[in-house]
Protein backbone atom coordinates (compact mmCIF):
# COMPACT_ATOMS: atom_id res chain seq x y z
CA UNK A 1 0.00 0.00 0.00
CA UNK A 2 1.29 3.45 -0.84
CA UNK A 3 2.28 5.79 1.98
CA UNK A 4 -0.63 7.66 3.45
CA UNK A 5 -1.04 11.39 2.89
CA UNK A 6 -0.12 13.04 6.20
CA UNK A 7 -2.39 15.93 7.18
CA UNK A 8 -2.20 18.63 9.84
CA UNK A 9 -5.42 20.41 10.87
CA UNK A 10 -5.12 24.07 11.92
CA UNK A 11 -8.37 25.58 13.20
CA UNK A 12 -9.27 27.20 16.51
CA UNK A 13 -12.60 25.37 16.83
CA UNK A 14 -12.06 21.92 18.38
CA UNK A 15 -15.47 20.60 17.34
CA UNK A 16 -14.93 21.60 13.73
CA UNK A 17 -11.51 19.92 13.74
CA UNK A 18 -13.14 16.77 15.11
CA UNK A 19 -15.70 16.74 12.32
CA UNK A 20 -13.10 17.30 9.61
CA UNK A 21 -10.84 14.66 11.15
CA UNK A 22 -13.65 12.10 11.09
CA UNK A 23 -14.35 12.90 7.43
CA UNK A 24 -10.69 12.56 6.49
CA UNK A 25 -9.98 9.41 8.52
CA UNK A 26 -12.82 7.62 6.74
CA UNK A 27 -10.47 7.42 3.75
CA UNK A 28 -7.71 4.91 4.48
CA UNK A 29 -5.30 6.77 2.16
CA UNK A 30 -5.35 9.81 4.45
CA UNK A 31 -3.99 10.25 7.97
CA UNK A 32 -4.43 13.20 10.34
CA UNK A 33 -1.06 13.31 12.12
CA UNK A 34 -1.67 16.43 14.22
CA UNK A 35 -3.84 19.37 15.13
CA UNK A 36 -3.25 23.01 16.07
CA UNK A 37 -5.53 25.78 17.28
CA UNK A 38 -3.55 28.82 16.10
CA UNK A 39 -1.33 29.89 13.24
CA UNK A 40 1.76 30.00 15.45
CA UNK A 41 1.11 26.49 16.76
CA UNK A 42 0.44 25.33 13.20
CA UNK A 43 3.85 26.54 11.99
CA UNK A 44 5.54 24.81 14.94
CA UNK A 45 3.67 21.57 14.20
CA UNK A 46 4.71 21.73 10.53
CA UNK A 47 8.36 21.93 11.59
CA UNK A 48 7.86 19.00 13.96
CA UNK A 49 5.62 16.68 11.93
CA UNK A 50 6.46 17.64 8.33
CA UNK A 51 2.98 16.80 6.99
CA UNK A 52 2.21 16.56 3.29
CA UNK A 53 -0.76 18.93 3.61
CA UNK A 54 -1.90 21.54 6.10
CA UNK A 55 -5.62 22.29 6.18
CA UNK A 56 -5.62 25.90 7.32
CA UNK A 57 -8.33 28.17 8.69
CA UNK A 58 -7.85 31.91 8.15
CA UNK A 59 -9.45 33.55 11.19
CA UNK A 60 -7.61 32.48 14.32
CA UNK A 61 -6.13 34.20 17.37
CA UNK A 62 -2.51 35.32 17.23
CA UNK A 63 -0.83 34.68 13.89
CA UNK A 64 -3.76 34.22 11.49
CA UNK A 65 -3.98 31.61 8.77
CA UNK A 66 -2.75 33.91 6.02
CA UNK A 67 0.43 34.78 7.89
CA UNK A 68 0.92 31.16 8.92
CA UNK A 69 0.61 30.12 5.27
CA UNK A 70 3.34 32.58 4.30
CA UNK A 71 5.60 31.24 7.04
CA UNK A 72 4.99 27.62 6.08
CA UNK A 73 5.75 28.36 2.42
CA UNK A 74 8.98 30.04 3.50
CA UNK A 75 10.13 26.91 5.37
CA UNK A 76 10.94 25.22 2.07
CA UNK A 77 9.47 21.88 3.13
CA UNK A 78 7.46 19.53 0.93
CA UNK A 79 4.29 20.73 2.65
CA UNK A 80 1.30 22.23 0.82
CA UNK A 81 -1.38 24.42 2.38
CA UNK A 82 -5.07 23.96 1.61
CA UNK A 83 -7.10 26.84 3.02
CA UNK A 84 -10.51 25.84 4.40
CA UNK A 85 -12.44 28.89 5.54
CA UNK A 86 -15.85 30.50 6.05
CA UNK A 87 -14.73 33.47 3.95
CA UNK A 88 -16.01 33.75 0.39
CA UNK A 89 -13.47 33.61 -2.40
CA UNK A 90 -13.91 37.30 -3.19
CA UNK A 91 -12.49 38.24 0.21
CA UNK A 92 -9.30 36.24 0.47
CA UNK A 93 -8.59 34.21 -2.66
CA UNK A 94 -5.91 36.49 -4.11
CA UNK A 95 -4.03 37.01 -0.80
CA UNK A 96 -4.17 33.26 -0.14
CA UNK A 97 -2.71 32.42 -3.56
CA UNK A 98 -0.04 35.09 -3.18
CA UNK A 99 0.85 33.72 0.27
CA UNK A 100 1.73 30.38 -1.35
CA UNK A 101 -1.32 28.21 -0.67
CA UNK A 102 -2.09 25.35 -3.06
CA UNK A 103 -5.85 25.39 -2.61
CA UNK A 104 -8.87 27.33 -1.40
CA UNK A 105 -12.14 25.82 -0.23
CA UNK A 106 -15.06 27.24 1.72
CA UNK A 107 -16.30 25.32 4.75
CA UNK A 108 -19.77 25.07 3.24
CA UNK A 109 -18.26 22.87 0.51
CA UNK A 110 -16.15 20.71 2.80
CA UNK A 111 -18.56 17.78 2.94
CA UNK A 112 -18.59 17.38 -0.84
CA UNK A 113 -15.21 18.70 -2.01
CA UNK A 114 -12.63 18.36 0.78
CA UNK A 115 -11.40 14.84 0.04
CA UNK A 116 -11.02 15.61 -3.64
CA UNK A 117 -9.22 18.88 -2.82
CA UNK A 118 -6.77 17.02 -0.58
CA UNK A 119 -5.96 14.51 -3.31
CA UNK A 120 -5.53 17.22 -5.95
CA UNK A 121 -3.13 19.17 -3.73
CA UNK A 122 -1.29 15.96 -2.78
CA UNK A 123 -0.56 15.39 -6.48
CA UNK A 124 1.24 18.73 -6.56
CA UNK A 125 -1.62 20.51 -8.29
CA UNK A 126 -3.68 23.51 -7.26
CA UNK A 127 -7.32 23.21 -6.14
CA UNK A 128 -9.44 26.31 -6.67
CA UNK A 129 -13.22 26.84 -6.76
CA UNK A 130 -14.90 27.14 -10.18
CA UNK A 131 -15.13 30.93 -10.19
CA UNK A 132 -11.54 31.36 -9.00
CA UNK A 133 -10.10 31.83 -12.47
CA UNK A 134 -12.37 34.81 -13.12
CA UNK A 135 -11.51 36.37 -9.76
CA UNK A 136 -7.80 35.92 -10.26
CA UNK A 137 -7.90 37.21 -13.82
CA UNK A 138 -9.40 40.45 -12.56
CA UNK A 139 -6.44 40.80 -10.20
CA UNK A 140 -3.81 39.88 -12.77
CA UNK A 141 -5.33 41.61 -15.78
CA UNK A 142 -2.15 43.32 -16.89
CA UNK A 143 0.99 41.24 -17.30
CA UNK A 144 4.06 42.71 -15.66
CA UNK A 145 6.90 43.47 -18.05
CA UNK A 146 9.52 41.41 -16.25
CA UNK A 147 7.29 38.35 -16.10
CA UNK A 148 6.25 38.73 -19.74
CA UNK A 149 9.93 38.74 -20.61
CA UNK A 150 10.33 35.53 -18.62
CA UNK A 151 7.65 33.90 -20.77
CA UNK A 152 9.77 34.56 -23.86
CA UNK A 153 12.47 32.34 -22.38
CA UNK A 154 10.11 29.35 -22.59
CA UNK A 155 9.69 27.24 -25.70
CA UNK A 156 6.22 26.84 -27.18
CA UNK A 157 5.99 23.32 -25.71
CA UNK A 158 7.07 24.60 -22.29
CA UNK A 159 4.37 27.28 -22.49
CA UNK A 160 1.79 24.58 -23.28
CA UNK A 161 2.88 22.49 -20.28
CA UNK A 162 2.84 25.59 -18.06
CA UNK A 163 -0.68 26.56 -19.12
CA UNK A 164 -2.09 23.04 -18.67
CA UNK A 165 -0.38 22.69 -15.28
CA UNK A 166 -1.89 25.98 -14.14
CA UNK A 167 -5.32 24.81 -15.30
CA UNK A 168 -5.02 21.86 -12.90
CA UNK A 169 -4.28 18.97 -15.26
CA UNK A 170 -2.11 16.12 -13.97
CA UNK A 171 1.11 15.01 -15.67
CA UNK A 172 -0.73 12.02 -17.12
CA UNK A 173 -3.52 14.20 -18.51
CA UNK A 174 -1.07 16.71 -19.96
CA UNK A 175 0.88 13.87 -21.54
CA UNK A 176 -2.29 12.56 -23.20
CA UNK A 177 -3.15 16.00 -24.57
CA UNK A 178 0.35 16.65 -25.91
CA UNK A 179 1.18 13.04 -26.90
CA UNK A 180 4.18 12.80 -24.61
CA UNK A 181 4.90 10.69 -21.53
CA UNK A 182 4.08 11.85 -17.97
CA UNK A 183 7.81 11.66 -17.19
CA UNK A 184 8.53 14.04 -20.07
CA UNK A 185 5.86 16.40 -18.71
CA UNK A 186 7.59 16.37 -15.32
CA UNK A 187 10.90 17.13 -17.03
CA UNK A 188 9.37 20.09 -18.86
CA UNK A 189 7.79 21.37 -15.64
CA UNK A 190 11.09 21.15 -13.77
CA UNK A 191 12.83 23.01 -16.59
CA UNK A 192 10.12 25.71 -16.57
CA UNK A 193 10.48 26.26 -12.85
CA UNK A 194 14.26 26.51 -13.17
CA UNK A 195 14.00 29.06 -15.99
CA UNK A 196 11.45 31.18 -14.12
CA UNK A 197 13.17 30.88 -10.75
CA UNK A 198 10.09 29.33 -9.12
CA UNK A 199 10.22 26.82 -6.26
CA UNK A 200 6.58 25.76 -5.80
CA UNK A 201 3.95 24.64 -8.30
CA UNK A 202 1.40 27.06 -6.91
CA UNK A 203 3.67 29.85 -8.18
CA UNK A 204 3.14 28.54 -11.71
CA UNK A 205 -0.54 29.46 -11.45
CA UNK A 206 0.24 33.03 -10.47
CA UNK A 207 2.79 33.37 -13.27
CA UNK A 208 0.42 31.91 -15.88
CA UNK A 209 -2.30 34.34 -14.84
CA UNK A 210 -0.03 37.37 -14.91
CA UNK A 211 1.29 36.70 -18.40
CA UNK A 212 -2.09 35.77 -19.87
CA UNK A 213 -1.64 32.04 -20.45
CA UNK A 214 -4.95 31.35 -18.69
CA UNK A 215 -8.00 32.67 -20.47
CA UNK A 216 -11.33 33.61 -18.95
CA UNK A 217 -14.19 31.42 -20.12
Amino acid sequence: MADKIKILLVDDHAMFRAGIKALIQADDRLDVVGEASSGDEGVDKVRELKPNIVIMDLSMPGSNGLEATRRIAALGLNTSVLVLTVHAEEEYLVPVVEAGASGYLTKTSADTDLLEAIKVVARGQVFLPPKAATLLLRRYKDAEGEEAAGLKDLSSREQEVLALTAEGFSSREIGQKLFISPKTVDTYRSRIMDKLGLSHRSELVRFALRVGLLKEV
